[in-house]
């Protein structure tokens, strides 16, 4: 089973130096590239719906 970073440690594992400054850096900036590309494929989320209304055949 795969472990994500933000899981509990497991029993004798040691998180206290999980990653260094700059692999801190550097997983932050993916992290916020991931962020802005899923912003940018929810765009344009807050447009209005159409107002129009296809009338009835008669």
């Amino acid at each position: 089973m795969a472990r994500d970073r933000k899981d509990p440690p497991g029993p004798g594992e040691n998180r206290q130096a999980w990653e260094t400054p700059h692999e801190q850096q550097l997983r932050q900036a993916h992290e916020s590239d991931n962020h802005d590309e899923a912003l940018e494929e929810t765009f344009p989320a807050s447009d209005p719906v159409s107002p129009f209304v296809p009338a009835r055949m008669p």
